[in-house]
């Protein structure tokens, strides 16, 4: 095979087999008498390597540690070792397009969120809290959520999630309160009444979800910059007084 040959079997171009020939990523193949070079199949196995591992996502530094390992194997490991490459591409792609299969499904159904793709766990959640679109704190909730959707390890959320639902049914009421706290200042008497309807609201378990602490650099101080002083403080005194309930209870359990 000439280079163009290869290059068009392979599926990449001849510069970039003349540049890995540079690289030392591809060895130059013996000349013909007419100074063409003339490639054969394991220089198309070989080739097809190095697009498979960078495919992959593997820089040209590292494939070269990768091929030097497979120095002195027979083909058919090669190949075997191709094909398994492909198996777990393959699996990639079939259970992204199952993801897939599922976000186009709720998108035509009209249930996908404005912060979608997101799990279907916080997209069940979303859709009660998404009733109240004129409330800004709704908002500011959703988009938190969806943060924490991505950011927070696979079983936290979950956990998480479960104690919102639990929050959802009365979350009107306490948007609104808070709502009207956006243009107080932290001193307002109102947030002491915004804080006990969003303790009342929250489950004892949030007290448990632990997130980096404000000071920081955390999502805590991420949270708290996007909220007015009043309505940060409203939050932090609701947290207060679940902690405050959730000891008390402790108390009187162990007497």
């Amino acid at each position: 095979m000439r280079i163009g040959e290869i290059a068009a079997l392979v599926g990449v171009t001849p510069r970039a087999v003349r540049h890995y020939h540079h690289l030392g990523l591809l060895p130059e193949p013996e000349r013909l008498p007419n100074g063409y070079r003339e490639y054969g199949i394991r220089d198309a196995v070989l080739l097809a390597r190095v697009r498979r591992l960078t495919e992959l996502g593997l820089g040209l530094d590292e494939v070269r540690d990768v091929l030097a390992d497979d120095e002195g194997r027979e083909l058919v490991e090669v190949l075997e070792e191709l094909d398994a490459d492909l198996a777990r591409q393959e699996a990639v792609v079939r259970e992204r397009r199952a993801r897939l299969g599922g976000l186009l499904g709720e998108a035509r159904a009209g249930r996908l969120t404005a912060e979608g793709p997101v799990s279907p766990e916080l997209a069940a959640l979303l859709a009660g809290v998404g009733e109240l679109p004129d409330s800004p704190m709704a908002v500011k909730d959703r988009e938190i959520l969806a943060l924490l959707d991505t950011v927070v390890p696979a079983e936290e959320r979950a956990r998480l999630l479960g104690l919102m639902h639990e929050v959802a049914g009365s979350a009107g009421a306490v948007y609104g309160l808070l709502d009207a706290l956006a243009d107080a200042p932290a001193d307002d008497p109102r947030v002491e009444e915004a804080a006990r309807a969003l303790a009342g609201a929250l489950p004892d378990g949030i007290g448990g979800f632990e997130l980096p602490a404000e000071g920081s650099g955390g999502l805590a101080d991420v949270f708290f910059a996007d909220l007015a002083p009043a309505q940060a403080a409203a939050v932090r005194r609701a947290l207060a007084l679940v902690a405050e309930r959730v000891e008390g209870g402790e108390r009187r359990g162990g007497a």
